[in-house]
């Protein structure tokens, strides 16, 4: 697997063994809602950091909604198409959708409703990320962070739905932890997973520095047939001093799984 850590350009200081990429928030790098000045500068120090990066998370703000009676579709398919577009020039290959606040079903409103929703923003969406080759994941979140989309299985639902290679779905440890998903749930969704994220339960410390066992979610997306990127979704105490160590830590965890 390719490791890599959420964190921007700024954060990553040069080279580091191990580290095979780094995974900023859509806003920070792309900067959607700004002018292209803006992005071009983002787009410089992107390129100008020592590890490529190769994926964005926090795809929408919690102002564009995409479940309720106030969604505006116009507003967020220009959003999207920006997206997309941008993170093509800095040689993105995934973009994360989980953004709770922009999923959250607001109270009184039909939940399969909202689920319909976000199946046809993807719709819309995918042959846009496909136009781009970039592929979209939909990242299932706790339930204390948003109300829909919170286990494996109804993000693989999600997906199945969409039926485009370019909406894929994301795995993540410490969602799955939290809520009690267990590592066959990774089994069960398969070829549909093309990214993933991981971090102890307790205290969302990086894999191996809390001494959480995650070998078991680990040796389930081997079983899955799953080979590609897993990103650490840390809180750090110190991100530059405490990465070396989350990365052999992690990468020990996978080895042994």
């Amino acid at each position: 697997m390719r490791i890599g850590v959420c964190a921007g350009p700024e954060n990553i200081a040069g080279p580091m063994d191990g580290l095979d990429y780094i995974e900023p928030a859509v806003g920070s790098l792309l900067c959607p809602a700004e002018p292209a000045a803006a992005f071009a500068d983002r787009l410089a120090a992107a390129g100008a950091c020592a590890v490529p990066a190769e994926a964005a998370n926090c795809l929408l703000p919690r102002e564009l909604k995409t479940t309720g009676p106030d969604v505006d579709r116009s507003a967020l398919d220009v959003y999207i198409a920006t997206v997309c577009r941008r993170a093509r020039q800095a040689g993105l290959k995934v973009l994360v959708f989980g953004s709770g606040g922009s999923r959250q079903v607001p109270e009184g409103f039909d939940r399969a409703r909202a689920t319909d929703q976000l199946v046809e923003h993807l719709k819309r969406w995918a042959p846009v990320a496909a136009e781009c080759d970039l592929v979209l994941v939909v990242e299932p979140l706790q339930k204390s962070d948003c109300n829909i989309v919170n286990t494996v299985a109804e993000g693989a639902g999600i997906v199945r739905r969409v039926g485009h290679p370019n909406v894929r779905l994301l795995a993540d440890t410490y969602h799955m932890g939290s809520d009690g998903d267990g590592p066959e749930a990774i089994v069960a969704a398969g070829e549909l997973i093309a990214h993933t994220h991981c971090a102890e339960v307790a205290g969302r410390v990086p894999v191996g520095l809390g001494g959480e066992d995650q070998r078991p979610y680990f040796r389930a997306m081997k079983d899955a047939g799953y080979a590609g990127r897993i990103s650490i979704e840390a809180r750090w105490e110190d991100l530059a001093a405490q990465l070396p160590a989350a990365l052999a830590g992690l990468r020990r965890q996978i080895e042994e799984a």
